[in-house]
């Protein structure tokens, strides 16, 4: 694992998207086979996708052979509810960006059978050939998509139940109203993101403190899920100042010194 930290949240998000486009320009080069991407929500990845954008629309990069898959959708929310997921990426990315429709791949939560929406969404992922990238945040109890503390490393694509804390974390998007969030989500599982060649995991602000700390020096544990990317070989954590406070002083010196190593 390693720990990108940068001085803010704008620092780090431009970082990670200047490290997509750099992963789906390298595969361009060398062969026709589309980009894997995995993509996730909320307020996190905002910069990252409006620095994308930009760079789409600056014709420094396309995403014509992109194919995405997000990681988690709400169960029951329609799909043009402003805050479905659905609506959140065509408003923040897709709309900016070259990709094609038929690439664009979002769990339904309000399909007849959740069990086999999931099903499906796991072997279409397989079919596309696995992920190259999976873009990810971080909970504040060190969940990763819906998979909250608990939840089987091990895990796939399923139908989730929502704790009482990430709905009060979310109901900021319903105004401020925990009953109007959904309790239910689909999410692709922990294994369905480690599975992926490399996986950025953004964790910005000191709220996320306690979760990096879990995540790089905890223990390797079903209570912080996102902990599982400690047996990745490309997993990466991008952070700002505020976010590494609970990391020892000794570690914080270890990431820094890495990277200042390796941009030699």
């Amino acid at each position: 694992m390693k720990v990108i930290i940068r001085n803010n949240s704008k620092e780090g998000s431009i970082w990670a998207a200047h490290h997509i486009a750099e992963k789906i320009k390298a595969k361009a080069a060398v062969t026709d086979k589309p980009f894997v991407l995995g993509l996730c929500t909320g307020s996190t990845p905002i910069e990252t996708y409006a620095e994308l954008a930009r760079m789409v629309q600056a014709g420094e990069l396309s995403f014509r052979n992109v194919i995405s898959f997000n990681m988690d959708e709400y169960v029951g929310l329609p799909e043009e509810h402003p805050e479905s997921y659905h609506s959140f990426m065509r408003t923040n990315l897709f709309s900016k960006i070259d990709e094609p429709e038929e690439n664009i791949h979002i769990l339904n939560g309000n399909a007849e059978d959740l069990d086999a929406e999931c099903a499906a969404y796991e072997k279409a992922i397989e079919e596309a050939g696995g992920f190259d990238l999976f873009l990810g945040g971080i909970g504040e109890d060190g969940h990763i998509a819906f998979n909250e503390p608990f939840s089987p490393l091990t895990s796939r694509t399923r139908v989730v139940t929502l704790t009482e804390d990430t709905r009060i974390v979310n109901s900021r998007f319903f105004g401020g109203d925990m009953n109007l969030v959904p309790k239910q989500a689909l999410s692709v599982g922990v294994a369905t993101v480690t599975d992926s060649k490399e996986v950025v995991i953004l964790a910005f602000g000191p709220k996320k403190a306690r979760a990096i700390h879990d995540a790089v020096e905890g223990p390797y544990s079903h209570m912080c899920t996102v902990s599982a990317l400690q047996n990745h070989q490309n997993g990466i954590i991008v952070a700002d100042e505020a976010s590494v406070g609970e990391l020892k002083v000794n570690s914080y010196k270890y990431f820094k010194a890495v990277e200042a190593v390796e941009k030699i």
